[in-house]
């Protein structure tokens, strides 16, 4: 399966393991609840789509990788302890907490949250000493006489041994006690997730290009050389970094994240080209409608792969557009939740010391959501931002000095005026540069097939579909609208087709 299925599958397995009957008892006894254990390529995404679940279902993560470990960090330490036995007194050998299990105890106490995932990257990678111990934790849940707190789930990972020499097989015994899910690399799963996260255009154009290079394990003379997800990830944070910074990226830059020479050497000539052609087609004049024939007349006339690279400059810089947007107007919606609750409690609470108390409570849901390892960057992102417009809200209080909690209010309410009239203008510009971008793409390339693509990619796109469903965009529309047609028309033929096959080869009665 690939990671998105897998995703999905981990997901509604912890809710069924975390779930209780009318009377308060588990639905499936914890003895019953295996541990999941994900096998499938290095890089592929299997520790992010555990902070993800974490983050969504609101639990706690603790994450360790175990080859890290030796047997007396993952087991505890041995101790002699006395006790009475029919009347006798005996030496008794126990251990001390485990690191592992003490973190999840750790994290249920700073955190106040009682259910998590307990999640152990690399598992068959063990020591030879370890492997015994870890095998007994996930048939028992155990370490010494130590036991994983109730609410936690036992999730684990390991690597093919055609990707590992180290990798220890498991046996029998043991794999009848787990729920075991093999995963592959998908681009096009993880291309949905790159849209989302943001992963630099030009990473994007290229695996469009070349679906084959996003994921590879070679064995060469020089040892193991691959390319990854979590590479292609890694990269395009650099790269991102680097254009703000204004340093540029080389080969050798691109080789030390794609350690596949051939790729690496692919992707950096691809990246070189990918930046000529943001000289040559200037995205903002595009995307003001101030393009010139010239630049129309050089795509009309570029071959196809070049035509797909301008399609990449143009979506990359429509999907930040239409996230910043996202996120203005996830903001709108929290403060004015702000405004609403403050009105209710007025006049018993001043507003500034409303104020006060909601950041304080996003601090601490802040420093939960890091503490339990939820690794949920947008959402962070949003509790970030609407912490830092409660500190200007708070300073504006401050310098204006109302004379009452009334006046103190209107001065709030007029503030967040401004953040809808911020979120009015951001849209309305988005709007025309989706508008001006289907023109420019009109005018240079008729009704062709990259149009298909790109109304296409605008669907796909987690903000970019948001934008065009909350705001709306005539021209994306009209071309959807033609796709479909196209679709529908494909499909009503393929029936036909099929149709007349079976009447060609079923026998007359």
């Amino acid at each position: 399966m690939n990671i998105k299925r897998a995703k999905e599958e981990i997901q509604n397995t912890v809710r069924a393991y975390l779930s209780k009957d009318e009377l308060g008892a588990w639905r499936i006894p914890p003895v019953r609840q295996r541990p999941l254990l994900l096998m499938g390529p290095p890089g592929i995404g299997k520790t992010q789509i555990m902070e993800q679940i974490a983050a969504e279902l609101g639990i706690g993560l603790v994450s360790y990788t175990i080859t890290h470990h030796t047997r007396q960090s993952a087991l505890g330490l041995p101790f002699i302890k006395e006790e009475t036995f029919g009347g006798q007194v005996h030496s008794v050998t126990e251990y001390t907490m485990s690191e592992i299990l003490a973190s999840v105890y750790r994290t249920m106490e700073e955190t106040g949250v009682r259910e998590g995932i307990l999640f152990l990257d690399e598992i068959n990678c063990i020591s030879e000493t370890l492997a015994p111990m870890m095998l007994q934790f996930l048939q028992c849940k155990t370490f010494g006489n130590q036991r994983l707190p109730e609410g936690w789930v036992i999730a684990a990972a390991g690597n093919p041994p055609e990707y590992n020499k180290s990798v220890r097989e498991f046996d029998v015994v043991t794999l009848d006690r787990v729920k075991r899910m093999d995963i592959t690399a998908d681009y096009g799963v993880w291309k949905e997730y790159a849209q989302a996260r943001g992963i630099h255009g030009a990473i994007l154009s290229y695996l469009d290009l070349r679906k084959e290079n996003f994921y590879a394990v070679e064995r060469t003379a020089d040892g193991l050389q691959f390319v990854t997800a979590r590479g292609w990830e890694d990269l395009s944070e650099l790269l991102l970094s680097y254009e703000a910074l204004g340093i540029p990226a080389d080969r050798e830059v691109v080789g030390e994240y794609l350690q596949l020479p051939r790729i690496a050497r692919d992707f950096a000539e691809y990246l070189a080209l990918y930046d000529q052609y943001r000289k040559v087609y200037h995205v903002d004049e595009i995307l003001s409608g101030q393009w010139s024939p010239l630049m129309v007349r050089e795509l009309s006339a570029a071959p196809f792969d070049q035509r797909l690279s301008i399609l990449g400059l143009l979506l990359s810089r429509l999907r930040e557009e239409c996230r910043k947007v996202w996120e203005l107007d996830a903001l709108a919606d929290a403060l004015h939740a702000d405004l609403a609750a403050l009105k209710g409690q007025l006049p018993t609470i001043q507003p500034d010391t409303f104020l006060t108390e909601k950041a304080d409570v996003l601090r601490q849901d802040l420093s939960r959501r890091r503490a339990a390892g939820s690794g949920d960057r947008q959402g962070e992102r949003l509790v970030l931002a609407h912490l830092a417009r409660l500190e200007e809200l708070l300073h504006h209080l401050e310098k204006a000095a109302p004379a009452d909690s009334a006046a103190a209010f209107d001065l709030l309410k007029a503030d967040f005026q401004s953040d809808v009239a911020l979120r009015a203008n951001a849209a309305a510009q988005v709007g025309d540069h989706l508008k001006q971008s289907f023109a420019f793409l009109e005018a240079a390339l008729g009704e062709g097939q990259e149009l298909v693509i790109f109304a296409t990619e605008l669907t796909a796109g987690t903000h970019t579909s948001w934008f065009i469903q909350n705001f709306g965009c005539e021209a994306y529309y009209r071309h959807n609208k033609s796709l479909l047609f196209n679709d529908t028309q494909q499909a009503l033929l393929s029936e036909i087709a099929q149709v007349r096959q079976g009447e060609k080869t079923t026998p007359e009665q």
